[in-house]
């Protein structure tokens, strides 16, 4: 059994009009998203859902497509963390399609909201994790040895006609990193942490594909790197349990990187996860063969090796 596990993909909505929820219901069931109806995330059912689960606490993420919406739900992630100190902590979302907005908002979040960490979406607004203009985004992050949780876009057009959030979140995800590899952004940021969801969507699959194929003479490879490098920046990755608490996405993570760098990670919180869907992936996960029982509950407490702000909350109300 988990026994006050920390969820680091966790998400959570700011309070919203009853025309924009059905604006959105209708925006992804056009999308082929079918939810039958329209989501209501709320304080009450995720922490009654958390106490039934044994989970301590949800590290907090939403990411709003434009900066007004994305600065009010950062502001009022804080809030819920003001109030709900050892059981909710923040992953402050930043507008990366605006160098400068991120750069404010790391501050911002950083110094009046003491954010946890940040959020980041693969692919926002247009604008690639990997571009270039975001050097000095994550030089800052990297300054700061900030905590970065990499989230793929879920609300994508539908592909094939089959809902972003059932495959492409996975692709998008191995994409972009595979992109943000062959930019030299590891070589160049090595002190930030990244976490990426869904246990690195379809990455840990391929990266044995790409360590033997990825440094051959055919493939640009701007920055020179060599085998032993790909495979020290992809096993500096942390890696997210979210709908993928089994051994077909545990093993392939585990080729990559190390259990150390497994995290526990839910995707409670969004209309694609349901607390049937949440039980499932977190028995699976409790079931794995792989790991030892010890491994496996440290999967849910790896979190805190990275968030000492969190930790420290959590401390503080259990040593009362």
């Amino acid at each position: 059994m988990a026994h006050r596990w920390v969820d680091v993909h966790a998400h959570f909505t700011p309070p919203t009009t009853r025309e924009e929820s059905e604006a959105r219901w209708k925006a992804m069931r056009d999308g082929l998203f079918l939810v039958p109806k329209p989501y209501e995330w709320t304080v009450e059912s995720t922490l009654g859902y958390m106490d039934r689960a044994d989970i301590q606490m949800q590290l907090l993420s939403n990411i709003p497509k434009t900066l007004d919406k994305l600065r009010a739900s950062n502001d009022y992630g804080a809030s819920l963390v003001s109030q709900y100190p050892s059981r909710f902590g923040l992953l402050a979302a930043l507008p990366t399609d605006d160098p400068q907005a991120a750069l404010v908002e790391i501050e911002r979040a950083a110094n009046d909201l003491h954010a946890d960490g940040f959020a980041v979406t693969c692919h926002y607004n247009g604008v690639y994790l990997s571009d270039p203009s975001l050097d000095p985004v994550w030089a800052e992050l990297d300054r700061r040895r900030a905590v970065v949780f990499v989230h793929p876009n879920a609300y994508a057009p539908a592909s094939l006609g089959r809902p972003s959030p059932l495959l492409e979140v996975a692709f998008e995800t191995a994409r972009t990193l595979v992109d943000m590899l062959y930019a030299g952004m590891f070589r160049k940021f090595p002190n930030m942490n990244l976490i990426v969801a869904h246990c690195g969507g379809a990455l840990p699959a391929l990266s044995g594909r790409l360590i033997a194929l990825g440094t051959e003479v055919w493939v640009p490879n701007p920055n020179h790197l060599t085998k032993d490098e790909m495979k020290q920046h992809l096993s500096s990755l942390y890696l997210d349990t979210a709908a993928t608490g089994r051994a077909s996405s545990l093993a392939p993570a585990l080729t990559m990187t190390t259990c150390d760098h497994i995290i526990y990670g839910s995707d409670s919180g969004v209309p694609c996860s349901t607390e049937e869907t949440l039980e499932a992936n977190r028995n699976e996960l409790l079931a794995f063969n792989g790991l030892s029982r010890e491994q496996i509950q440290n999967i849910g407490r790896n979190a805190l090796n990275l968030f000492p702000l969190a930790a420290a909350r959590i401390d503080k109300v259990t040593n009362k």
